[in-house]
């Protein structure tokens, strides 16, 4: 299905300075104008890491896994996720921030990325995120200008992380470099290349990235299947697998794992919001989705085959 001339989305991504790589992803708003007498566009968000979404102008609403989508907060706080996120948003505009799981550590430190996994929650009414709030309060209050909205974003995350203690970064980095590495396949693997005990990247894996690795292990190989069919939807799934796939139902069963449909389902769905995100992250930030954005100074594995 053609989206209607009346309807339109812009997606733009940016890139943090190079001092807040180690925490940020992206930042990124969405701009929408639902076509006449459709309130919302609703699309299904893949698995990623945590992201803190501003609602400026309009209104949205969303779910993490099953269930039906309910109001979203001005400020809203996702965890990392293993499950879609269905969400919808109707015209207007709205900014996020990608946090990779050092960023959650660091920013958030001694929140366990568990406890807010696979959730969604008021940024605004949890005293966790308190030091986050004046800047949802000044996008609210902003004039929605791209450039002043940028800077204003920036400059307040610059902040808050030098505000923030340090804590020991390096293994965090390491297992993060570790999960988008196509050629490590089991915990085994992940606890050699880190030089850990399998109970203690357990343990830091729960911590920082909220999942148990071996989840994120099967997680990863599921999203870098999914981008090489999201960069070219004319592919069939079968030439978008990833090499650790056994077979088409070995990928099957993932997907219905992590999207909570089958891929033929997925595949005939409109997607108005992430089609195009996938195209503008990767031309910015090399990566079509979040969750396989690599660490500073590690090189990102190739989206397609």
């Amino acid at each position: 299905m053609h989206m209607p001339a009346t309807q339109l989305v812009h997606l733009r991504f940016a890139l943090p300075s190079p001092a807040l790589r180690p925490y940020v992803t992206t930042y990124y708003r969405t701009d929408v104008i639902c076509a006449p007498r459709a309130r919302w566009l609703e699309d299904w968000l893949h698995p990623e890491w945590a992201n803190l979404r501003f609602l400026a102008r309009g209104a949205a609403q969303s779910v993490v896994g099953a269930g039906e989508p309910e109001a979203c907060p001005g400020f809203t706080v996702t965890g990392p996720t293993s499950r879609a996120v269905r969400f919808r948003i109707g015209t207007g505009y709205s900014w996020g921030i990608g946090l990779l799981p050092l960023g959650w550590a660091r920013l958030l430190r001694g929140v366990p990325a568990s406890d807010y996994a696979d959730r969604s929650v008021d940024g605004a009414a949890d005293p966790v995120f308190a030091p986050l709030g004046p800047l949802a309060a000044a996008l609210a209050a902003s004039d929605g200008d791209w450039d002043s909205q940028l800077t204003l974003i920036e400059t307040h995350m610059a902040q808050a992380f030098a505000d923030a203690p340090p804590i020991d970064e390096a293994p965090i980095l390491a297992l993060n470099a570790a999960l988008v590495d196509p050629d490590v396949l089991s915990v085994v693997d992940l606890a050699t290349r880190l030089g850990m005990t399998v109970r203690s990247v357990e343990r830091l894996s729960a911590r920082a990235f909220g999942f148990p690795p071996k989840l994120l292990l099967r997680r990863q190989r599921f999203l870098r299947s999914l981008s090489r069919f999201m960069l070219d939807p004319s592919r069939t799934w079968l030439g978008s697998l990833d090499c650790h796939y056994h077979d088409q139902s070995h990928f099957v069963r993932d997907f219905r794992r992590f999207m909570g449909m089958c891929p033929s389902a997925y595949a005939k769905a409109d997607k108005p919001l992430l089609t195009a995100a996938a195209q503008a992250r990767m031309a910015v930030a090399g990566t079509a989705v979040q969750g396989l954005h690599s660490p500073v100074g590690h090189t990102a594995p190739p989206q397609a085959a």
